[in-house]
């Protein structure tokens, strides 16, 4: 007897052009879809529009589709239905997690934040929908120094989730955070060691890196920054050869702007393809119809939680 997997997998591969599908099921739909730069190649080409978590955060909250299909994590399907609760939203498989959002959990992190009542809360938006309800801003890498710089200095912040980022903006900011120690499993994998031999071999690559790897990682690197930030660099520098610290997705955008530069993926530590998101990385072209045309999995939350969400991430939306 065939499982329900089994035989969505034997429905899904008897269609013979998912890309068509696709198309005819957003016209269908009224339905628009969001890609993370971190998807896969097919996914991105399929998007209506890839972006970083910023850009998909504003696109999301600007969009007059009636269903958000968003080809990404748990979190940012729930940032997209906090800021359109009248919309659809879909999610093509619901295990698409987040390490970060995963390893801060609500109560644990209630208490963290007991513990220090003066101190305002800026939380990445790597985070649950119950974490942003506890958080006062929310933030992404591209804009969280920006944020920081727009708090007055006599007033203490709790930054959490991402502790590299968070030392990495003590470094740019000057400002004393008091940190949750929460980091990304793509981005604390990319070994020092490894890349300082990729360079040496590579003498004319520019290192470019997301401020989420770690701070050996970070003072090889030429640049700093976002994943569009990494991406918009590559656009506009005069260089032909780049090693990639941050997960590797994000070099089909950069082959399609730039196709005569060369692109590195940065080495994780040991054998494996441990740069590469295991979260991003369930969704698949395949998953991506098939939510389409079950309208399902479905990100639903209470209105109250949803309401408590909404106030930080307005605050970051008119910050940036």
């Amino acid at each position: 007897m065939k499982t329900d997997s089994l035989v969505a997998e034997t429905e899904v591969s008897a269609l013979l052009d998912l890309e068509g599908e696709i198309e005819r099921l957003k016209k269908n739909l009224h339905a628009v879809v969001l890609a993370h730069y971190y998807q896969e190649s097919e996914i991105q080409d399929v998007a209506d529009f890839v972006g970083d978590s910023l850009q998909l955060s504003q696109q999301a909250a600007k969009t007059s589709a009636e269903v958000i299909v968003f080809a990404g994590v748990h979190f940012m399907a729930e940032t997209a239905k906090i800021l359109n609760p009248s919309k659809q939203v879909l999610l093509p498989d619901l295990a698409a997690g987040c390490s970060l959002a995963e390893g801060c959990p609500a109560p644990l992190f209630e208490r963290f934040r007991q513990k220090y009542p003066d101190h305002i809360v800026i939380s990445y938006i790597n985070c649950t929908a119950e974490i942003k309800a506890m958080s006062d801003i929310i933030c992404t890498s591209s804009n969280a120094e920006k944020i920081i710089n727009q708090i007055p200095k006599e007033q203490p912040i709790l930054f959490a989730p991402d502790q590299n980022l968070g030392r990495y903006l003590i470094k740019k900011t000057g400002r004393n955070l008091v940190l949750w120690p929460g980091t990304c499993v793509v981005h604390e994998t990319f070994s020092e060691k490894k890349l300082v031999q990729l360079m040496l071999h590579h003498s004319h690559a520019k290192v470019l890196a997301h401020p989420e790897c770690e701070a050996g990682v970070l003072q090889h690197a030429d640049y700093i920054g976002s994943t569009s930030g990494i991406l918009n660099y590559v656009k506009q520098s005069a260089d032909t050869e780049f090693i990639i610290a941050t997960e590797p997705g994000i070099i089909h955008q950069m082959e399609k702007a730039c196709p005569d530069k060369i692109f590195i993926p940065a080495p994780p530590d040991g054998d494996c393809a441990c740069n590469q998101c295991p979260h991003m990385r369930l969704n698949s072209l395949e998953k991506l119809y098939l939510c389409m045309k079950r309208r399902a999995p479905e990100i639903t939350l209470n209105e109250e939680l949803r309401l408590l969400a909404l106030r930080p991430i307005q605050r970051m939306l008119d910050m940036s």
